[in-house]
């Protein structure tokens, strides 16, 4: 059946409640994640707990995807109005606790870098809670501040000390990748919320040298850059997870060694079942597995992308802003993880998002995705005449 919106140009079939591409795409990408991140993580899981706890990390990830659905579930009650309302006290809490995060014997540490918080039975990450909440902020200052756009002190200069601010914490934990796509949602969104493209430009070489900067002087993503560019250099030093990581892509060939066969996760292959997760799937399911997981993203993304575009249609600009915001954090996070592993782009502390083990990632993943359904249910609503 047809709806018309009050606008009688968007004809729109709503003969469902819910986008049903987005819903399947999404529950595929978190069943192949739940079986690989089994798969990749039986050795370690064996070494650390004993035989008899091989499912240690299949068990722990189901009990986050359990309190990410929940908090799912109660995300979606709330109306997006809501959402608006109080996304600059949001936007608070982020930042409050990347300031705690940093406090000595709060933060916890680990491989050097100071981004979890204890919350007894896990720890908490922040950024991840930043990186949802910078969409939501970014998205109601373009809708406050639309006449200002154009303005450089009026408009500008208030969301940048913002961004510099958040910046600044992360760096401090180190986390320069949870920098680098936050910085690039507010950037995204502020681009599609109209800011003045000679204003954009400006920010664009700004962010362009202060990334040059932040990557030559420090040694150490310096050495991170240098190294992904040939990792066979030193393949037993600094392009030691590289290099694993592509030989695990060469021996999954056309179709893979098959479920469970990778040699690579026994110990070869550091962050097997987080970061290079796809490495160990590309091993056991080959080129037709990864392309498999590319095509998903791709969906899950375009399907977003429409459920914004028809909320611009019916005038809701705010909705549509977070429902593109919410689709390139999932595209750019996974664009980014798939190049590390392939090794086409810089290590980088990123998961790949719906399939990678993390609380806190996959967490707030399922609470993103509850509020992009919820714009596509007000959408389908207002199509239908019906009040939200």
């Amino acid at each position: 059946m047809i709806y018309q919106a009050q606008n009688p140009s968007i004809p729109y079939k709503v003969d469902r409640d819910f986008d049903q591409g987005l819903i399947w795409s999404t529950l595929l990408l978190i069943s192949i994640g739940l079986v690989m991140i089994y798969s990749a993580s039986i050795a370690i899981a064996e070494a650390q707990f004993g035989p008899e706890k091989s499912g240690h990390y299949l068990i722990r990830h189901s009990a986050y995807l359990a309190v990410g659905t929940l908090l799912g579930l109660i995300a979606f009650q709330v109306p997006i109005a809501l959402w608006q309302k109080f996304s600059g006290y949001l936007f608070m809490i982020a930042a409050l606790l990347l300031v705690v995060v940093l406090i000595p014997g709060i933060g916890h540490t680990v491989n050097g870098s100071q981004r979890w918080i204890p919350l007894y039975l896990v720890n908490f990450q922040p950024s991840e809670l930043m990186k949802f909440a910078i969409i939501l902020y970014t998205a109601d200052y373009v809708n406050r501040k639309a006449i200002d756009l154009d303005h450089f002190l009026r408009g500008f200069v208030p969301i940048t000390a913002m961004l510099a601010i958040v910046g600044f914490l992360l760096l401090m934990e180190p986390d320069f990748g949870a920098f680098f796509v936050i910085t690039a949602l507010a950037m995204s969104i502020l681009f599609l919320g109209g800011v003045s493209l000679k204003i954009f430009i400006g920010l664009i070489i700004m962010l362009m040298a202060g990334l040059y900067a932040l990557i030559m002087f420090w040694s150490y993503r310096l050495t991170r850059v240098v190294s992904f560019l040939d990792p066979w250099a030193d393949p037993y030093g600094k392009g030691y997870q590289l290099s694993h990581a592509l030989i695990a892509f060469g021996r999954g060939e056309w179709l893979g060694v098959g479920l469970g066969g990778s040699v690579e996760k026994l110990f070869y292959l550091p962050e097997a079942h987080t970061d290079f997760l796809l490495s160990v799937l590309a091993e056991e399911l080959g080129f037709v597995g990864v392309s498999v997981v590319i095509a998903l993203f791709i969906w899950l993304i375009m399907r977003a992308f429409i459920i914004g575009r028809l909320a611009a249609k019916l005038e809701l600009p705010f909705s549509a802003l977070v429902a593109k915001g919410i689709a390139i954090w999932i595209g750019l996070q996974a664009i980014i993880n798939i190049g590390v592993n392939m090794g086409v782009l810089p290590t980088k502390g990123l998961t790949l998002p719906l399939l990678s083990f993390g609380g806190s990632s996959i967490t707030a993943n399922c609470i993103a995705l509850a509020v992009l359904l919820r714009i596509d249910w007000e959408n389908r609503k207002k199509l239908r005449g019906l009040s939200v």
